[in-house]
């Protein structure tokens, strides 16, 4: 971390910035008075060895003050990455996980109801296999764009793994959470993903639980996905 030394500007300079400050931050009280600062000794009190002493230790707040706003800063950003999932918008497991936990207990909270869709692509292999990867890749980035941009502010959205997504829908009965999942399976399969001059239609499987507010998150979810493994295979058999 630099530190720098003593500065150019006046002695008096550094001090009235610093009274400034204090009275900004101290609320709703007066700034202080030249009388009142430093242990309410003047300038003229002070020796010209101790008013560089002191300009130099003002000059080394403001520094630390200026790096540790950067620090903040650095570890906000961060944070905000080690959430993400590594290829699409949307948040990996590990935070999908938490911010579940959030969701439900806010549901508890406050006497709402809170569920989770989970959602799979159906023949997602098929696309590796045929296309190659960056196919598959633009496919799960449309998905979980589409899903973002389809649910509210407060609802959550996260990759699982694979071609799997899961959207927590707050204030959201089963029957409101079945009706929006098959909105967002509408919206997902209403134009084909497009890669170059590759092109492919995408569809999905789905599976919707109420959120129980005492219910491991990993069991909701584990839920979720039974239910929608279930329709999956119903919408294999029906051809």
């Amino acid at each position: 971390m630099k530190i720098s030394g003593a500065r150019t500007e006046s002695f008096s300079a550094i001090r009235r910035r610093a009274l400034t400050r204090a009275g900004a931050q101290a609320a709703g009280s007066a700034a202080p008075t030249d009388a009142a600062a430093f242990l309410g000794l003047s300038e003229i009190d002070f020796t010209p060895a101790v008013q560089n002493a002191v300009a130099t230790l003002l000059a080394e707040i403001d520094d630390l003050r200026t790096e540790v706003g950067r620090l903040k800063t650095r570890l906000a950003d961060m944070e905000g990455l080690a959430d993400r999932d590594v290829l699409t918008p949307a948040l990996n497991r590990r935070a999908f996980v938490r911010e579940l936990r959030r969701v439900a207990t806010f549901a508890q909270r406050y006497g709402s109801k809170a569920s989770l869709v989970y959602f799979d692509l159906d023949g997602f292999k098929s696309v590796n296999d045929r296309f190659g990867h960056a196919a598959g890749d633009a496919a799960l980035q449309t998905v979980a764009h589409r899903l973002m941009e389809h649910v509210r502010d407060s609802d959550v959205v996260g990759r699982m793994g694979g071609d799997e997504f899961a959207v927590a829908l707050v204030q959201a009965d089963h029957e409101t959470a079945m009706a929006k999942a098959t909105s967002l399976a509408r919206v997902i399969e209403a134009s084909p993903v497009t890669l170059g001059e590759w092109s492919a239609p995408l569809h999905v499987s789905f599976g919707v639980r109420e959120i129980d507010p005492d219910a491991d998150p990993e069991d909701v979810l584990a839920q979720a996905d039974a239910a929608m493994f279930l329709n999956k295979r119903a919408r294999a058999a029906a051809g």
